[in-house]
């Protein structure tokens, strides 16, 4: 057996074992889940969904598994459940209502306020109670807290959570935070959250969730990537002209004026499930698939980013987004923006990553498009046509296609575009996708941190965009009006095409249908 094949022998036998121990740790001691905020619209159609889905799986056995609500709202079990069940049902079936119903008597509520000792003493207290009821031996239950709120009372209930309801011993037990976005709003204040947050916990048990991380085509990037030889030689600056990575939505603030306006789109989109996805299209192999190998290689690409050159960088705001009540009359919030990042390695010298993000455009979409550079003496004269791109659909309808040249059928020799094409509706028919909530949960509890930021990769992260948030803030950066329903501002166009950007004319990727 050649060095080659052993090494891949050893990495598939080394997973096997890991997750053989996962599996063995989800069935010794009891598991409380806590979701804090648990009467707000993340926990109703997030969390608790998420929750629901695992459980109907059967990732969380009702023999170990409890789930606590708490919030300040003051109301009974009944109460929450009867709120969250609309979020669970989605269809009428007999077996759907059943699960549902086992699924919600596992949750009870618990009132208190997020900086007083009273509520979580109370907390802890209940939770005990159903430690004890589920017989754990001392130090081996397991306590998940989830702080769907807003980050502004994270050090508070982090600070409660440590001093009144942490698993009491760690024999082979744990207790794991697991914290929301946005992480900060600029460098200093993530710092300092940070530092809040890490004075109260250590590092290996807080869980910085970013929900992109979790979906499926995210994931299956360091797959496509590694273990695919025809991609290796390819990755590179020799071959790719450019790498786009978008995100556009169709609708715009819809109610949520005031909290957007706090932020903007690069706060909100770009600064971290775009930069993300950045991270894993860029980055170097690991050492190994152990989470803090692929972390240290994120963290080495965005410490390569250079510095954003206010060139490079367009801003939008929709027309009517002043409208809302909640949003300043003179808002300098950007609802759209295009940045080109540039790293600064051996690898991607030259190659400009273009981030866009926006809402209120034409078209709703998440994707990655990969485009090659030119091919080298072109017989056929098809350049017009287009260059190949390779392109990951990440919402809606989850595909990857290739787009590339070939014959048009019949007896002339032209050429035209198509592609190669992976639509995971049409090739893995009747295969549920997890939602990304779902896979991120279950990895906290199996205490695996690969999809989750790291501290240095989120301040490396922050320095790069803190600089031209600023300006942004200052007034020294102005947002570009546009229609909603458009492409966002034609500057964009012009900055995608100035980056190297060539558009392909007359060609529309159509999902095919089943």
């Amino acid at each position: 057996m050649g060095s080659g094949a052993w090494k891949i022998e050893k990495r598939d036998h080394f997973r096997s074992d890991s997750f053989k121990e996962v599996d063995n740790v989800l069935e010794n001691g009891s598991l409380s889940i806590i979701v804090l905020g648990a009467s707000g619209d993340l926990a109703k159609k997030k969390t608790f969904p998420a929750l629901f889905h695992l459980f109907k799986q059967g990732f969380l056995n009702p023999n170990e598994v409890h789930i606590f609500g708490y919030a300040r709202t003051k109301i009974s079990d009944d109460e929450l459940r009867s709120r969250i069940r609309g979020y669970l049902i989605q269809g009428a079936s007999s077996k759907e209502s059943e699960d549902v119903t086992k699924f919600l008597q596992l949750i009870k509520y618990v009132s208190g306020s997020y900086d007083g000792e009273e509520g979580f003493r109370l907390l802890d207290k209940e939770i005990a109670v159903h430690e004890v009821s589920k017989n754990s031996a001392d130090g081996t239950s397991r306590r998940l807290f989830y702080l769907a709120l807003p980050p502004s009372v994270y050090p508070s209930v982090c600070g409660m959570i440590k001093n009144y309801c942490m698993n009491k011993s760690d024999l082979g037990g744990w207790t794991r935070i697991v914290v929301e976005k946005p992480f900060g709003k600029d460098l200093e204040s993530a710092e300092k959250l940070s530092n809040q947050i890490g004075h109260l916990f250590d590092e290996s048990q807080i869980y910085r969730i970013d929900h992109y991380l979790g979906k499926e085509l995210v994931q299956n990037l360091l797959v496509l990537r590694f273990a695919n030889r025809f991609f290796l030689p390819l990755w590179n600056r020799d071959n790719i002209e450019n790498v786009q990575i978008v995100f556009r939505e169709d609708f715009g603030t819809e109610g949520r004026g005031g909290y957007f306006d706090e932020y903007g789109i690069i706060r909100d989109i770009i600064q971290n499930h775009l930069l993300q996805v950045l991270c894993l299209v860029a980055m170097e192999k690991p050492v190994s698939l152990k989470p803090e190998h692929i972390r240290d290689e994120k963290v080495k690409v965005l410490q390569s980013v250079l510095p954003i050159n206010d060139d490079e960088v367009v801003l939008g705001q929709y027309d009517g987004y002043r409208d809302d009540p909640t949003v300043p009359d003179r808002s300098n919030t950007p609802t759209f923006s295009t940045v080109v990042l540039r790293i600064h390695n051996e690898r991607w010298e030259g190659v400009p990553f273009i981030l866009k993000a926006g809402k209120a455009l034409n078209s709703r979409k998440a994707e990655i498009r990969v485009q090659f550079k030119d091919v080298p003496g072109d017989i056929f004269r098809c350049k017009k046509q287009g260059r190949n791109e390779f392109v990951i659909r990440l919402q809606p309808s989850e595909a990857m296609y290739m787009k590339l040249t070939v014959k048009q059928p019949g007896l002339e020799m032209s050429t035209v575009q198509s592609e190669l094409d992976l639509s995971y509706g049409q090739r893995y028919q009747g295969v549920t996708i997890p939602e990304a909530y779902e896979r991120l949960i279950l990895d906290t509890i199996k205490g695996d941190q690969q999809h989750f930021v790291r501290r240095d990769e989120l301040k490396a992260a922050w320095e790069i965009f803190t600089p031209l948030l600023h300006r942004i803030d200052n007034g020294e950066l102005k947002p570009l009006p546009y229609k909603p329903g458009s492409r966002g501002p034609a500057e964009a166009d012009a900055l995608l095409e100035k980056a190297g950007y060539v558009q392909t004319h007359g060609y529309i990727w159509i999902p095919p249908t089943l």
